[in-house]
């Protein structure tokens, strides 16, 4: 560096092509954690090393560009240092534009939260650049708002993508904004539709948040979008990405001196601006004593007793109560809702008499008045009605699913409602306790937003418990009474009619077309049903129309309704009998191992990778067993 200010040509090309050499070859941590460090501190003020450094990156072979770059951006502590060291490389070098521009942002989704601030800082610091940014955030826009793109990538890119996105709009300036206001709202609009398409509940409230910030960033003095969802870290962290100032732009600390004059002045300024405090005028003064309530003696009514309704004690007056129109029976309606399930379980005689009458009313009864816990007052009802009279009101529940002018909550309320009954029916109960769906919670909720592929998992987990041997010292678990399994003789009836129609599209309920969140919670409920169907009679019949019915949806392009069949693999593998499967399936065996290979290697959901190859290691030991059997 001493001969360069004595006119003396230096070159320092070699050193370039060793520094692309160690990164290509896997070493870019080691010798970028000493370089990185060292450059800052020599190009903090001093302006020919600033230019060395630029010449150092520039002159990197192409065939070493990325790993430099990337290696820059990731052990660089801030944007402005980031842009001190690589000057304007990514406007005179294509490759570390395509490296920056496209392969970081849109083909990898590994980096951390940190370097894509790095990245997009950098970018945002200079005229040069900031066409670069802006384009970047158009092409990030147009992946976000891509059904195609939202269908078959991963929820991590997804969750990158968003991040990036925020990241932009806190560098974009007003002008910038006005100019790009209309691609903005278009992109906005396509986006959330294809986001709350989605049936998973990570996607939609990525797709809420994101479109908050659009709309807030175009719309900063009108009316903004604001959707209803639960806030986890997650969205607290996608907020905090708009909102925060760069760390480039954060004004230096004031002395003493200067911060308290400082602040002397801007308290003076704010006491001229809002001026002397009006006075209250005698007019006001009088309002106020007529309008005041001291003189008004308060009622004694510490004695006052809440009148309590009396629920009433028979099913025929609970349907009565509940088909009532009447206002003035709001308490009865109440007091009737929040009984029902103990009254239906302590009279199965009588709820027999009239269950399908009571199920078709509990499939429509709407919230009167605000009741806390309604739905799951009237969820645990229907259970009830379903558990006390199997077959009819199964056969009523199931053909109902297929009819129309029902809502697709309705119809998920139903699924739900066969797979808490078929639980409820195939457990044993427990010496000195009822079999009140009240008394504990069942393992599995197919509830809005539930993660299925953790339900099957600690599924899977229950079954392999179940047949692991342990030997422990006393008795660690309740004595099960020795009753037999109530769903062994009703299993047909929960799952036979829901595959039957799946494929018939009507006026306003489509499965294999846009309904496609229902169709996943359909999945999902007859891989629970097969499931609670081991060692019954039908359960042969049931894993071979499953297995036909999952063969057709196997490509479906939703990773709900994929994660649903992989868990019908599981369930038919771990229910029907292994023998059967071999001798009766040998061929559909075999082509399922061969797409759960390709599902395992190539699907880009996390949860379904797992899933495959859980499916494949069953399979395994499915064979092993068979094999250690003597023949």
């Amino acid at each position: 560096v001493s001969f360069i200010p004595g006119g003396l040509d230096c070159s320092i090309s070699f050193v370039s092509h060793v520094l692309g050499k160690v990164c290509i070859h896997g070493r870019q941590k080691e010798i970028l954690g000493v370089l990185v460090p060292c450059l800052t501190d020599l190009t903090k003020s001093d302006c020919i090393w600033q230019r060395i450094c630029w010449r150092l990156v520039e002159c990197v072979p192409d065939r070493w560009m990325e790993a430099v770059v990337i290696g820059f951006v990731q052990k660089a502590p801030r944007a402005d240092i980031l842009s001190r060291l690589l000057g304007n490389l990514v406007v005179k070098n294509k490759k570390a534009q395509f490296v920056v521009t496209q392969k970081m942002l849109l083909l990898q989704y590994g980096h951390t939260t940190a370097v894509l601030q790095n990245l997009l800082g950098h970018l945002s610091q200079d005229s040069l650049r900031r066409t670069l940014l802006l384009r970047v955030l158009q092409e990030l826009l147009e992946t976000w708002s891509s059904s195609s793109a939202v269908k078959h990538s991963p929820v991590e890119q997804q969750l990158y993508i968003s991040k990036a996105i925020l990241i932009c709009l806190s560098h974009l300036k007003e002008s910038e904004i006005e100019s790009c206001r209309q691609e903005l709202l278009t992109s906005m609009m396509e986006g959330v539709k294809c986001h709350l398409d989605s049936s998973l509940p990570q996607l939609r409230r990525l797709g809420m948040v994101v479109a908050e910030s659009i709309s807030l960033k175009i719309n900063s003095e009108g009316p903004v979008l604001k959707f209803e969802y639960e806030e986890d870290d997650t969205t607290r962290e996608l907020k905090s990405l708009v909102e925060q100032t760069p760390s480039f732009c954060v004004v230096p600390s004031l002395p003493d001196d200067d911060r308290s004059e400082e602040a002397d002045a801007t308290l003076s300024e704010s006491d001229e601006k809002s001026g002397p405090a009006a006075p209250l005028m005698p007019d006001e003064e009088s309002d106020a004593e007529l309008d005041s309530d001291d003189d008004l003696i308060p009622y004694d009514m510490s004695e006052d007793k809440e009148l309590k309704i009396k629920a009433p004690v028979y099913i025929r007056d609970c349907i009565e109560v509940l088909t009532g129109s009447r206002s003035e029976d709001v308490d009865k309606w109440e007091a009737t809702v929040k009984a029902l399930e103990s009254l239906v379980r302590k009279n199965p005689a009588a709820t027999r008499e009239v269950s399908v009458e009571l199920a078709k009313i509990l499939l429509h009864l709407e919230e009167k008045t605000c009741i806390e816990g309604f739905l799951e007052l009237r969820q645990r009802a229907q259970v009830a009605v379903l558990t006390t009279d199997p077959i009819p009101v199964a056969k009523y529940l199931t053909s109902q699913f297929y009819s129309l002018n029902y809502s697709l909550r309705q119809r998920m309320d139903i699924l739900d409602v066969l797979v808490l009954a078929a639980q409820e029916l195939s457990c044993p109960k427990f010496h000195g306790k009822t079999k009140h769906s009240g008394a504990q919670k069942p393992c599995i909720q197919l509830l809005p937003g539930s993660d299925s592929s953790k339900g099957w998992r600690r599924i899977v987990d229950e079954r392999i418990k179940s047949k692991t041997r342990r030997f422990h010292m006393g008795q660690s678990h309740a004595e099960l009474a020795s009753c037999p399994n109530e769903f062994y003789s009703v299993a047909g009836y929960f799952f036979f009619p829901l595959i039957q129609h799946f494929d018939r599209p009507l006026t306003t309920f489509d499965l294999l077309g846009e309904d496609h969140l229902v169709l996943g919670r359909l999945v999902h409920t007859l891989a629970i049903l097969m499931y609670l169907s081991v060692n019954t009679v039908a359960v042969t019949a049931m894993g071979k129309a499953l297995l036909e019915f999952v063969w057709v949806l196997r490509f479906h392009t939703d990773s709900y309704v994929r994660q649903g069949i992989l868990s019908c693999i599981s369930s038919l593998l771990l229910s029907v009998p292994a023998e059967w499967i071999l001798a009766e399936m040998t061929e559909e065996l075999l082509e399922t191992q061969s797409w759960l290979g390709d599902v395992m290697e190539k699907d880009p959901d996390g949860d379904c990778r797992k899933l495959a190859l859980q499916n494949l290691l069953l399979m395994e030991n499915i064979k092993k067993k068979l094999e250690a059997v003597p023949s």
